[in-house]
């Protein structure tokens, strides 16, 4: 019973990888991006808010997959 379980488990983790990675990026993009309308300093905050986005969703999908892997005994 514990085999017919395991794709469902690998489609959880990519699904939880994939959106580790999406989220944060694309809010990092959108805040960015705002800021730089409301301050007028056109690439400065799009291309921070990319870096901080894509470095959450790097640690975030880190942390997700070593506690996937640390639960799976």
């Amino acid at each position: 019973m514990e085999d017919k379980r395991r794709p469902f488990r690998a489609m959880a983790l990519m699904s939880t990888i994939l959106s580790y990675l999406v989220g944060p990026t694309l809010l990092g993009l959108f805040v960015g991006r705002w800021l730089d309308n409301k301050v007028n300093s056109e690439p400065l905050f799009l291309v921070l808010g990319l870096l901080i986005g894509l470095a959450s969703g790097i640690y975030g999908m880190l942390y997700a997959v070593r506690q996937f892997f640390s639960g799976d005994s």
